[in-house]
């Protein structure tokens, strides 16, 4: 609909999209608000949270992924865009960047639909870091809780 800011913050600012979740019904995020000032607000806050609390480059960089599609900052493309910025991430950090296989992807969708009902991103992470060329050095690289 709009690119190139947070929903709100252009003409559109009465639709709020959500993410089907199949079976499980939708997922919808914060409503647009014009002006968007809650969705820039949380979107500070989560990218604060980011940068002081996580120090593993791979981890903050799939927590940014996870954190932008749950969001849902954009009327669209935000797993895609999220998953653009998760291997920026990971390239400034020179770590090569994640393709999720096709033979995967029934396995991504799920996850993401259990991920987006219980907002624990323990099975995201690791089929993120799975899909990695280097995942066994990153599961030694990535604390554990």
């Amino acid at each position: 609909m709009e690119w190139g800011h947070f929903r709100g913050e252009g003409e559109e600012t009465s639709y709020t999209p959500d993410v089907s979740l199949g079976e499980h019904g939708r997922y919808t995020p914060l409503a647009t608000v014009a002006g968007a000032p809650e969705l820039n607000r949380v979107f500070a806050r989560g990218l604060q949270a980011l940068q002081n609390e996580v120090q593993q480059p791979f981890e903050k960089a799939a927590a940014f992924f996870l954190f932008g599609a749950l969001q849902q900052f954009f009327f669209d493309g935000n797993k895609r865009t999220s998953r653009f910025m998760m291997n920026g991430f990971l390239m400034s950090a020179g770590i090569d960047a994640i393709s999720v296989p096709a033979a995967k992807a029934h396995e991504f969708n799920d996850n993401m639909i259990r991920f987006y009902l219980d907002k624990d991103a323990t099975e995201m992470m690791a089929l993120l870091i799975n899909c990695h060329p280097d995942a066994e050095k990153i599961q030694k690289a990535t604390p554990r809780e």
